[in-house]
């Protein structure tokens, strides 16, 4: 019989607490940190609105040599090219000066995209919620206090069934080698496993973002499918290159889990191209 850990990530009235902060930084990524906030107003100039942290290094559970830095940056206009290339060339330099991360992921958006009505329960939680201040105006503070209902819930991870054609797309078009399929078991696994907690984060009433006890809290309710989610955060921290567990991502869990997200809590808006 499953334990069902107890609800966390909330305060006292039920609203999501914001989970990382600067102080939960571990040392050793101190100074990536402190370089990004150097080199950032650099790299965009004026426009340049505000930077976030979020993932493992404000949770402070990242790990030397392992983990990579996420970032996102709001503009105050719409992310050109320009914008898109100098990230990647910053993010290039931080990774090659810093041995302590393994890459750097930088999300670009338009401040008046995260702060839109059709964002308000997918990027904006996503700010509001997982995402830490680095620099300039926090937009959460323009953006509601969120609880773990069935809205968030759906606008959120209600659109694998969309997604599951383009992770076909990406399988086939992969080499086939165990190190090309690495990548794609590290991203899906991570995705079914937040999609599978999500499921049941309206149930649950908390929030985590560790995917072992996301997967032990989906699991409660849906035993019948708990072993293989406990395995797909396993494969989200430690991938393989097993073509079989792609396979079975795409033409067993995945659409399982497309079909009762939809039946528990419906689709996800369509966003525009």
């Amino acid at each position: 019989m499953t334990v069902l850990p107890a609800p966390r990530g909330v305060d006292a009235q039920g609203r999501l607490a914001r989970e990382g902060s600067l102080a939960r930084v571990p040392p050793a990524f101190r100074p990536v940190v402190a370089a990004v906030r150097d080199r950032l107003p650099a790299v965009f100039g004026t426009r340049l609105h505000s930077a976030y942290l979020y993932g493992s290094v404000p949770r402070g559970t990242a790990r030397v040599g392992r983990s990579d830095l996420d970032l996102l940056v709001a503009l105050h206009g719409e992310p050109a090219d320009a914008d898109r290339a100098a990230a990647r060339a910053l993010g290039q330099a931080l990774d090659q000066e810093f041995r302590q991360i393994d890459g750097v992921g930088t999300l670009l958006y338009g401040r008046e995209r995260l702060l839109s009505d059709l964002e308000r329960y997918d990027l904006g939680w996503f700010v509001a919620c997982l995402c830490t201040p680095l620099l300039g105006d926090d937009l959460a503070e323009h953006l509601p206090r969120y609880r773990p209902d069935s809205l968030l819930a759906r606008e959120t991870n209600g659109d694998l069934g969309r997604w599951l054609p383009h992770w076909r797309e990406r399988i086939a078009g992969a080499e086939d080698t165990e190190e090309a399929r690495r990548p794609l078991v590290r991203f899906m696994s991570r995705h079914l496993v937040r999609t599978g907690f999500t499921l049941v984060m309206p149930r649950w009433q908390g929030w985590t973002s560790d995917l072992r006890e996301m997967a032990e809290v989906f699991g409660a309710y849906y035993p019948q499918r708990a072993a293989e989610l406990r395995r797909a955060a396993e494969y989200g921290y430690e991938p393989v290159g097993d073509p079989e567990v792609l396979r079975s991502y795409v033409d067993e869990l995945g659409p399982w889990l497309a079909a009762e997200y939809a039946r528990v809590h419906g689709v996800k808006a369509p966003r525009p191209d």
